[in-house]
């Protein structure tokens, strides 16, 4: 037996509208204009056109509306949108201008206006419906008294704007002037009592109630036996229809609506099959069901359409618009990963099911279309095979300018875009230098050009190479491998053993990972955490901070997020980089006083604070030494700030101590056979500007 849900819209529109608490009754037909106080008005029965003029007295600031009945009688009414405008009084503009709302009736003299008259304008207001579209032009004189230019000078009530039931009206000021003021407006359906009782198209349209059991929802139609009515359910596609469904009633009926067929925009329309212009009720019930939205995605599809290989178009198709997002991406072919190209496309309303040039010189088989929805992938969408060839073992490089226009490339990769050449030890760094010649001499592919150039350049005969001389290497070391072992088998254990140790700590060739942990005090801050992972990544050193995985920090949560990294580093002998701030400090001694978590709203993404949970045990229970150090930034937090606790493991105070900071971050392995102090000078003038632009945040601060 379904359970009746009790006229949802009902209790969907008393949740969500501010109008379903009570509606003013106006008496009379008539339109009416007022004014407040000081102000006078008369509402003009002529055509809306104004002249253009250069100087608007009047400028509407603020634009109100709300939904009132306008009633002949005791339960003859109808609704309507009432509209309140806010006006100013504006300074004359010297520059020409042919966008304008108002016109000034009043003659300038050498002041803006003669002190001893008053300012008359007239103000446009216009109203737009599904099938109707109506405006009034409104005379206003303002007194003397109160010109008061850039003031407030009072407001225009305008009674009313008769309005269908059920739809959404748009009433807007015409023609547009720099900024244009618009509302929309949602108007009841019969379904508020109020209508029922005192709106006549309400009281021969029969009413229908909405059940749901399990998955299933039906319509309860309540329709007389005497009477005949269509039924029409239908989608609401940006104010164009496509039926889904149209029959002739009589009598009681239950209907199941079709699984598919529940979007958000299904909307339901009732009218007499006898009467030649009947009139209609409108319900779209299902705007905010997460059922619906979820079949909307179900049958939202991407679709890319090739011209030769040259260009490229997408459409999205949907039964109902979509606020989503399309961006292009980059799949590599050694990663199920697709990032984010810088690109720009449309971020907001998709314009739906018309196709739209991508903004690509050359397509690539590597570039791929993406919808998202919030923080959430909802469409992906590659070229074919057959079409582009198979994925290219490319490398992607972006060319940006200088101020001084000078040029810059990086390699875009998961981790960032990796400035060429670099020292840093990932695969876009090995190969920068060969892959900068090989964009000089011309065989990279340029895919864009706008704002920065995006270029492809092939990888394929680079690690050809690699991989047969990592087989000749391969090959000889297990061939001497198999002789030492042979020859002595006690040595062979100990250098084993030996492999194994440099292994856990690094190795001399090899980057140790470091996770950077940091309170998120500020902007320039963090802008200063960026600035030393950066600089710490062109070391042997492979760094993860949160700064650069805002994308999965957001997927998995700042603690699941951070449990991952810290086994990821432990396992391979890693480090975890406390960085100390004033905000970092006073976060960690609200958890020592016995506080479960920090007071305030909490950000997002604060990998500092979810941490805590683990990483204070670590130094209560003494697991911390060779797994933490602790630094903090001198001129922003003495070293005497940091909690006691931490001081179990190596405290450094940079950039001061930046040699023997970087000899604690390379390990047991590389701190005594390398020289730091090149290096940390180097890290230390990176950081400079930076460090510089905190302290002057804390100068302003201060004052």
């Amino acid at each position: 037996m379904p359970v009746p849900l009790l006229l949802l819209l009902f209790s969907l529109v008393l949740s969500s509208r501010p109008w379903v608490l009570s509606l003013e009754k106006l008496s009379g037909s008539h339109d009416d204009a007022r004014c407040s106080q000081g102000l006078s008005c008369h509402l003009w029965d002529v055509l809306c056109l104004l002249e253009p003029t250069k100087d608007p007295v009047l400028v509407p600031t603020k634009l109100q509306t709300e939904v009132v009945l306008q009633c002949r009688g005791e339960r003859n009414c109808v609704p309507c949108v009432r509209v309140t405008l806010h006006l100013t009084v504006q300074e004359p503009r010297k520059e020409e201008s042919d966008e304008v709302w108002l016109r000034e009736d009043a003659e300038l003299t050498s002041h803006p206006w003669p002190r001893n008259e008053s300012l008359q304008a007239k103000v446009i207001l216009s109203f737009q419906a599904y099938l109707s579209d109506r405006c009034v032009l409104v005379k206003i004189e303002v007194p003397a008294a109160m010109v008061q230019p850039g003031q407030n000078v009072g407001s225009l009530v305008f009674d009313c704007f008769k309005a269908p039931l059920g739809e959404e009206v748009r009433i807007y000021t015409e023609p547009p002037y720099e900024k244009e003021l618009s509302h929309i407006q949602q108007v009841p359906d019969c379904v508020r009592p109020e209508l029922q009782n005192n709106v006549p198209s309400c009281f021969v349209l029969p009413w229908f109630n909405i059940s749901s059991e399990g998955d299933d929802i039906q319509l309860v139609m309540d329709i007389s036996t005497e009477q005949n009515y269509f039924l029409s359910l239908y989608w609401n596609q940006s104010g164009n229809r496509k039926t889904k469904f149209l029959e002739v009633l009589t009598g009681p009926q239950n209907i199941t609506l079709n699984q598919t067929d529940l979007v958000p925009c299904l909307c339901i329309e009732m009218w007499i099959k006898e009467e030649e212009d009947a009139i209609r009720n409108y319900l779209c019930p299902f705007k905010e069901d997460p059922r619906a939205h979820k079949n909307l995605w179900n049958q939202t599809k991407l679709k890319l359409k090739f011209l030769g290989t040259r260009s490229l178009s997408w459409m999205v198709e949907a039964p109902c618009s979509l606020s989503a997002e399309i961006i292009l991406c980059w799949k590599s072919v050694d990663s199920e990963l697709c990032y984010p190209l810088p690109v720009p496309l449309p971020q907001k309303n998709v314009t739906l099911n018309k196709f739209q040039d991508l903004p690509l010189l050359t397509l690539h088989p590597n570039v791929c279309v993406q919808v998202w929805s919030g923080e959430k992938l909802q469409i992906q969408e590659c070229p074919q095979e057959n079409i582009l060839g198979p994925l290219k073992n490319d490398m992607l490089l972006l060319e940006t300018w200088g101020p001084l226009q000078n040029h810059s490339f990086c390699a875009m990769e998961t981790s960032g875009c990796t400035p060429l050449p670099s020292t840093a030890h990932t695969r876009a760094a090995f190969f920068g230098k060969q892959l900068l010649q090989d964009l000089q001499s011309g065989q990279c592919v340029q895919l864009w050009n706008d704002t920065g150039i995006l270029w492809a350049c092939s990888l394929q005969k680079y690690t050809h190479e690699r991989w047969v001389l990592v087989w000749l290497a391969f090959l000889v070391l297990a061939a001497c491998i198999l002789l030492l072992f042979l020859l002595n088998r006690g040595g062979m254990k100990g250098w084993l053993q030996f492999l194994k140790n440099d292994y856990r700590y690094g190795g001399a060739a090899r980057a140790r990972r470091a996770l950077l942990l940091y309170s998120p005090d500020h902007a320039s801050f963090e802008r200063l955490v960026g600035t030393l992972a950066t600089a710490l990544g062109q070391l042997p050193l492979s760094v993860a901070v949160d700064l650069w995985h805002r994308r999965e920090l957001s997927a998995l949560g700042p603690l699941a997020w951070f449990h991952a990294q810290r086994r990821q580093a432990l396992q391979e002998g890693g480090v975890l980089i406390l960085l100390f701030s004033p905000g970092a400090a006073a976060l960690c001694q609200e958890w020592l006083r016995g506080a479960r978590a920090p007071r305030g709203p909490a950000r997002p993404a604060d990998t500092f604070g979810a941490s805590l949970s683990c990483v204070l045990p670590d130094f209560l229970e003494g697991r911390a030494q060779r797994r933490y150090v602790v630094a903090c930034f001198e001129e922003l937090l003495p070293p005497q700030g940091i909690p006691d606790l931490f001081r179990a493991v190596p405290v450094f105070s940079l950039p001061s101590q930046m040699p023997a900071f970087l000899r604690a971050l390379a390990g047991p392995a590389r701190a005594h056979r390398d020289a730091f102090g090149a290096q940390a000078a180097r890290v230390a003038q990176h950081l400079q500007p930076a460090l510089e632009e905190c302290l002057r945040r804390g100068s302003a601060s201060a004052l």
